[in-house]
């Protein structure tokens, strides 16, 4: 059984590195196997860099064995950010990029998707390395994911279609989705 846990300051990602640290230690030895953290959207917009690389690697070596997911806020950055924090994100060691918390509108967007995945074959034809992709954030509907499910296919191959590199971050999706295949309205989620 896999057990993911927000941690480092979600969903703002606005306290101090000790304090992001701490909390991915506390929810890897509580057993958790993922680690979602939001990417410093304020030390992005400064243009620290550094700092940010630093933050994202401390926190992947709180992480152990759990995997990474940074959470990019993909809607609130423009597409030359988005490049910028997709590729410090990887270079750093995340194991997945996901567009969105979810909590900010707009969340994920096609767009994003396309230009995410399409950073992510590059990092990989470049170091080897696969690195998931999550759409996350007011997808709601069968033919939106078919939009996401399409475009990962088309950019990355039918190779990243399967859990370990490519996910849904929708609950609302998956009760839709539930209540599509069971005829009746259903709220598991």
């Amino acid at each position: 059984m896999e057990i993911a846990s927000v941690a480092a300051g979600f969903p703002h990602s606005q306290t101090f590195i000790e304090v992001k640290v701490a909390e991915t230690s506390l929810a890897v030895l509580d057993g958790a196997s993922e680690i979602d953290i939001v990417l410093s959207i304020g030390k992005l917009m400064e243009k620290k860099y550094e700092e940010l690389v630093e933050e994202l690697q401390e926190i992947k070596v709180a992480c152990r064995e759990a995997h990474l997911k940074v959470i990019l806020e993909s809607g609130s950055l423009k597409l030359d950010e988005l490049r910028i924090a997709s590729i410090l994100a990887m270079e750093s060691g995340a194991d997945f990029i996901k567009t969105s918390t979810g909590k900010q509108q707009p969340a994920a967007t096609t767009t994003a998707a396309y230009v995410m995945c399409n950073l992510i074959k590059e990092f990989y034809v470049k170091t080897g390395k696969k690195v998931g992709f999550k759409a996350a954030g007011g997808i709601v509907t069968t033919e939106e994911a078919l939009d996401y499910y399409c475009i990962v296919e088309d950019v990355l191959g039918q190779e990243w279609l399967h859990k370990d590199l490519f996910r849904y971050g929708a609950s609302r999706l998956a009760n839709n989705i539930l209540t599509e295949i069971m005829e009746k309205p259903t709220t598991a989620f």
